[in-house]
């Protein structure tokens, strides 16, 4: 899952540079690199579109991310294994996070070419328990931490609802993977990849850097036109993405130099990566800046969006979730750092105050 339709959110910067002038239409490849072929499949919603990618991997191929679990996607993929991708099996599958439109296919891809399903440890443990509230009722741990966030009634219900959704959005992971590590160089074809393990947006998010072909991976760790999602979730009330996702940008920008061209989850390929790093800490430390001001009151959760948010996020249940988890985490932030305070009232409801 990736933004919220964010104040923080950048327009395409002067300093980026795009080399494609065309984008792959679903079912259909183009090449970026040598022995690396960019892959486009279609999504619902605003984001409408994931980039994934196959490495020519010895006698088969690499696939790196999978899209989500939906018609249209799998009729994109079998064109595909009937046409570019058609003289080579699927040696293994990697997998950059753990969220849906990431690994939706990984399972049926893993089962259909009998190979190997690559990921971090924390992204598949935390893919196969989401997977297993299917079917549960929605947690009062869950309901209480909405609730604390101001939420009302009829958006509690729509939580209650939706609850277990992941796993519909998914095929059923394989029962066994082989784990990525950060700093890991991996040989992929005739080529080596290095790992880079970055958090903040998910819990072990890897990148892929090849020095060689000068490219990097990137998964939705660095997104060139958009921000991605960092939140807080129910399962961690009091976690701080904030500052991993914060330290993850300043390891990219250390572990990777800066003229590699960056293959992004969504968007386009673009190059000056380390200009686009910075973007991201600036627009970060922009929002903070924003939240300090409208505490100068006390304030619930949801009276916070409009310091963050550039859009409505109240009608459409999946952007409430985010900007909730996005909002919740940069108080956390806050919180951690002295500048804010939180105090309950009966209702169970957070007031957060600058300090």
């Amino acid at each position: 899952m990736t933004e919220t339709g964010k104040r923080v959110k950048s327009e395409a910067r002067p300093e980026l540079v795009y080399p494609f002038a065309t984008v792959p239409s679903p079912g259909q490849t183009l090449e970026t690199a040598p022995g690396v072929l960019w892959i486009r499949m279609p999504m619902p919603g605003a984001l409408s579109h994931i980039n994934l990618w196959a490495i020519e991997d010895g006698d088969g191929w690499a696939i790196v991310d999978t899209g989500l679990r939906t018609p249209e996607t799998a009729a994109a993929w079998c064109e595909l294994f009937d046409g570019a991708l058609r003289h080579r099996p699927v040696n293994r599958v990697f997998v950059t996070h753990m969220h849906p439109d990431h690994i939706g296919m990984a399972g049926w891809i893993t089962r259909k070419f009998d190979c190997r399903l690559w990921m971090t440890r924390l992204e598949y443990l935390t893919c196969r328990v989401m997977a297993a509230d299917t079917g549960r009722e929605a947690p009062p741990d869950g309901v209480s931490f909405y609730r604390r966030a101001g939420w009302d009634d009829a958006a509690i219900e729509t939580y209650r609802a939706r609850f277990g959704n992941f796993g519909k959005m998914i095929y059923t992971p394989p029962d066994s993977y082989r784990r990525l590590r950060d700093g890991e160089r991996l040989l992929i074809g005739r080529n080596e990849w290095h790992v880079v393990v970055g958090n903040g947006h998910s819990p072990e998010h890897a990148c892929l850097y090849c020095p060689e072909l000068k490219l990097l991976i990137s998964g939705d760790q660095v997104l060139p036109r958009i921000s991605s999602n960092v939140s807080v979730f129910p399962t961690e009330p009091d976690a701080d993405p904030v500052s991993d996702w914060l330290n993850s940008l300043h390891k990219l920008k250390c572990s990777v130099p800066d003229d590699v061209l960056v293959l992004p989850a969504h968007n386009e390929p673009f190059r000056n990566l380390h200009a686009r790093l910075d973007d991201l800490v600036r627009g970060q430390e922009r929002a903070l800046d924003r939240l300090r001001k409208a505490l100068s009151e006390p304030k619930r959760v949801v009276d916070l969006f409009g310091a963050l948010f550039s859009s409505k996020v109240y009608s459409d249940p999946m952007q409430l979730g985010l900007a909730t988890g996005e909002t919740v985490a940069c108080l956390n932030y806050l919180i951690g750092r002295g500048e804010v305070v939180t105090q309950s009232d009966a209702g169970g409801v957070a007031w957060y105050r600058a300090t």
